[in-house]
């Protein structure tokens, strides 16, 4: 089994909507695609399925989806990455 392709999304805001972030990710190749993987139940917020594709993300979530992991950190947060 591969392992997690870790990301690590700053937050520039309170939220990013979900569909946003996958497109901002590089996770899905447009808004439309990103709709309808979360529509698909891909998705995972927090180790839940979720099915709203326009969910606010906001700092300290975690979203995965086909072998991808992402963190979503505040703004200046530093990483745990050495």
């Amino acid at each position: 089994m591969d392992p997690l392709q870790q990301i690590t999304f700053e937050l520039r805001g309170d939220f990013i909507p979900l569909d946003s972030l996958l497109k901002v990710c590089g996770l899905a190749d447009s808004g439309g695609r990103a709709k309808t993987m979360v529509a698909e139940g891909l998705v995972q917020v927090d180790g839940q399925d979720e099915l709203r594709k326009t969910c606010k993300i906001r700092a300290g979530q975690v979203v995965t989806l086909n072998g991808a992991s992402i963190r979503v950190e505040a703004p200046g947060v530093p990483s745990l990455k050495k």
